[in-house]
Parts: C-alpha cells; structure tokens; sequence
C-alpha cells in the first residue's frame, strides 16, 4: 500500500501543478490585446496542452485516492470533508476546460482580475485538505 500512497502523492502534486498554472494563463488570455493574434494563439496552445496532459494525472489521483482508501478503510468525518474537497476540485478541473473552450471560441467575459482569484481556489482547497489529512479533526 505504500507504493498506492506514493503513487497517489505523485500524481496529486502533479495534477495540483497543472491546476495552479492553467488559470494563469487565463490571466494571461485575458490580457492580451485583441490584435495580438499570435500570443493568443501560443497562449491558447500552451493552455491546450496542459489541460489534455493533467487530466489524466487528476484521473489517476482520484483512482489511487479510492484504492487508498478502500484499502485502509479509513473513516471519520475528516475524510468525508476531504472527499467533498477533492470533488470540488474535479468540477473546477471541469470548469477550466469549459472557460479553455470560451477562450477558443472568443466567448470570455472574464476580466485578467477575475483570473486572478480563480487562480487562488485550488490554492485554498489544498491547504484545507492538508489540515484535514494531517490533523484529522474530526
């Protein structure tokens, strides 16, 4: 099982990478001018990418988070928060691939500052999640 756990860190300091750039470039879409055709082309490229490259690592945190789990059997309410955590995270993954396909088709109508506290929500949700797994209060 310790393998399963390492594994499953792996893949969720990776996934977590890619939630946390990802929405800088939107900050950066956001940005640019409207005659700057190539940047928003590099940008959106760039944005492309990383969204298809760290959804399969969320997938594979998520698998090997309910192999830990189902393994070990943990219980409590800690895990409950956590597991509703971790669900908030796959509809914000969601969403970022929703606003990726609003900025592919021009339809933003988000301002850079907007962006910028979209940014901060996996931010705050990991270092709940962390307080949860670590101290487990309840």
């Amino acid at each position: 099982m310790l393998v399963v756990k390492t594994l499953h860190l792996w893949m969720v300091i990776s996934w977590f990478a890619g939630l946390f750039y990802l929405p800088r470039i939107f900050v950066n879409l956001a940005m640019v001018p409207a005659d700057s055709v190539a940047e928003r082309e590099r940008l959106l490229l760039m944005a492309g990418k990383l969204f298809k490259f760290m959804t399969p690592l969320g997938v594979l945190a998520v698998v090997l988070g309910l192999w830990l789990w189902l393994g070990y059997g943990f219980a409590g309410g800690w895990l409950h928060a956590k597991t509703t955590l971790v669900a908030i995270l796959v509809a914000y993954h969601w969403h970022c691939g929703r606003v990726l396909q609003a900025f592919r088709s021009g339809r933003n109508g988000k301002s850079h500052v907007w962006f910028r506290f979209y940014n901060e929500v996996p931010v705050v949700i990991l270092l709940a999640v962390l307080f949860l797994v670590v101290l487990k209060p309840f």
